[in-house]
């Protein structure tokens, strides 16, 4: 990788015209976009949204899954210097209108009929001058191959506009989900994001040549990690939707792709599930290779005897899950949110490497990630802090950040900026951790999600979480226990297990609303509890839980876009049960 400056500076490393550089399922087909026609589309962009009258400093929203396109707008937005404002196609309209306001956007893309039609909602009857372009043909909509043809007829000199974009200028404006209050603007320069990619340059072995990309490029995860696949020439496939996500990988045959804990915790668990049908020796096989893979430590740790064994079930079980995951996967990366340990284990053992990072959005985002090297990964961290970081442990246990991916804070609002990035320059992650003596950095728990017990004593409920996610009887939980005299947890049932176990029983599956009052169902899910509780102390026990029959989700607001806990929406949404909980 050459020393980059400006984001677009990538596109000036593709040389090669007859390759893929991005692919995008549409209809069943995958649609191929060489570099040479990715760069005429982006220029052609450009001039079109010049002719409009975008000016460097503008802001242009995109509201689209993952799809060529919106690369496309990305690049020929940041070669004018024109940040782009990604929106989550599940924003809340009120939270749809703050951010378009707050942004002061001027041009919106949006990829279908139905969130053009969710733009125009959230705008009605405000004094909002927005152009909206779609990608899909929608009628009263104007196309954006429509201002690819305005660009096309045009002779622009776009160098000049180039020239005058410097790596401090914005790049993108993100607003984070957060749990509370309205969503804050985070700036984010090229820079910013430019010293994140080259810091991550190790994260991808050489001969990588193909990425399956699903997670939404909305969020500076996947995003950066697109830019990174980029900038060294990695062929990008996007998935249609997740429903399809296993069909796109066996067809792909991805060597890398990017995922959150929760999608590997589900792979997981139907892999054990076809396990637990098979019978007699091939049975027998299957779990004895879990229980092996579950005993996996750091490459350098295992015995010969162990690597002897590991060998066979490598042949005989763990080729079948890397042949289902297409038969070429590497490397999975993942972030968003603690990745349970003995999935790291397992995948490892499996030699499907799963490499578990940390960051933030402040952060762009990578602070710290293992590697694919055997001798610099350790499970149950989040790896070593990037080179270009400085991290510190502040008194209280939180960390703190500072280096040339930070931002330079929250959009037209220094007081909050101010609460974050101290005089110092160190930014306050909000995180509780620590760095192991071979300097790997652990989360312990979310600074301001740890809470007291009535007796005084500090839990930090993302551990006890973890822990409970385990179990494949449990699909969500969250810890309470604030000023309580114990923690608590609210679990959402693996309703399908219950299904399982129901028919195994012979009795009838009734409703969901039934089920969680089933005396003979709490029973079961007290010995799961008891069983997972015993690695903790006394006070931290979760001494007692309620089954809720409905999901935590996105579009109730419980649920962060990258399917993180909004904790004090769950909070207000089960007062009623929670004072049930403690009123004994």
């Amino acid at each position: 990788m050459s020393k980059l400056n400006r984001l677009f500076d990538i596109l000036g490393d593709y040389t090669s015209t007859d390759t893929c550089m991005v692919a995008g399922k549409r209809n069943g087909e995958w649609q191929l976009y060489t570099s040479e026609r990715f760069k005429t589309l982006a220029n052609n962009l450009s001039k079109a949204l010049l002719s409009e009258g975008l000016k460097k400093g503008d802001k242009v929203a995109l509201m689209s899954g993952n799809r060529p396109e919106w690369n496309i707008v990305d690049f020929a937005c940041n070669q004018l210097g024109v940040a782009i404002v990604p929106l989550y196609p599940t924003l809340s309209p009120q939270d749809l209108s703050h951010i378009l306001n707050d942004a002061e956007v001027k041009v919106l893309f949006a990829s279908n009929a139905e969130l053009a039609h969710k733009v125009d909602q959230a705008i009605q009857g405000q004094q909002l001058s927005i152009d909206m372009y779609t990608f899909d043909d929608v009628a009263d909509k104007p196309s954006y191959q429509k201002l690819i043809d305005i660009g096309a007829s045009q002779e622009v000199d776009l160098q000049p506009y180039k020239d005058a974009v410097q790596s401090d200028d914005l790049l993108t404006l993100i607003y984070t989900s957060g749990t509370t209050g309205k969503p804050k603007g985070v700036l984010l320069t090229h820079k910013n994001i430019l010293s994140n990619v080259e810091a991550c340059q190790h994260l991808v072995p050489k001969d990588t040549t193909k990425a399956l990309s699903f997670l939404p490029l909305c969020h500076i995860f996947e995003r950066m990690v697109v830019y990174l696949y980029l900038s060294k020439g990695i062929q990008i496939y996007y998935a249609e939707n997740l429903d399809n996500i296993v069909e796109d990988i066996n067809d792909v045959k991805p060597q890398i792709f990017t995922t959150v804990p929760r999608v590997l915790e589900k792979v997981y668990d139907k892999i054990i599930e076809k396990g637990k049908a098979l019978t007699g020796i091939k049975k027998a096989l299957f779990f004895w290779a879990v229980n092996l893979g579950h005993r996996y430590q750091e490459p350098a740790k295992n015995s010969i005897f162990y690597s002897f064994q590991l060998g066979i079930a490598r042949k005989l079980i763990f080729s079948k899950w890397k042949e289902a995951l297409g038969g070429n996967i590497k490397l999975i990366i993942s972030g968003g949110a603690a990745l349970q340990e003995r999935l790291g284990r397992i995948f490892w053992a499996a030699e499907i490497k799963v490499l578990e990072g940390y960051g933030l959005t402040e952060t762009s985002p990578v602070i710290a990630v293992n590697s694919h090297v055997d001798t610099d990964v350790k499970f149950g961290t989040v790896g070593r802090v990037l080179k270009n970081l400085d991290v510190k442990i502040a008194d209280d246990g939180e960390i703190l950040v500072k280096g040339p991916s930070i931002s330079p804070g929250y959009y037209k609002n220094e007081e909050a900026t101010g609460e974050v990035i101290d005089q110092q320059g160190y930014f306050h992650t909000g995180d509780i951790g620590e760095v192991t003596v071979d300097g790997f950095l652990k989360i312990t728990d979310r600074k301001k999600e740890m809470f007291k017990t009535a007796g005084g004593k500090y839990v930090a409920p993302q551990v006890l979480e973890n822990k409970l996610m385990e179990s494949t009887l449990i699909a969500q939980v969250m810890v309470v226990g604030e000023n309580q005299r114990f923690p608590a947890a609210l679990i959402v049932p693996a309703f399908e297990e219950l299904e399982k176990w129901y028919k195994h029983k012979g009795i009838s599956f009734v409703s969901r609303e039934e089920i969680v009052k089933d005396p003979q169902v709490i029973e079961k899910y007290q010995r799961e509890i008891d069983r997972l509780n015993t690695s903790f102390g006394q006070w931290e026990k979760v001494k007692k839980f309620e089954l809720l029959p409905n999901e935590w989700t996105i579009n109730n607001g419980e649920l962060t876009p990258k399917l993180s806990l909004k904790r004090k929406v769950i909070l207000k949404n089960t007062e009623e049960i929670r004072n049930r909980l403690y009123e004994q």
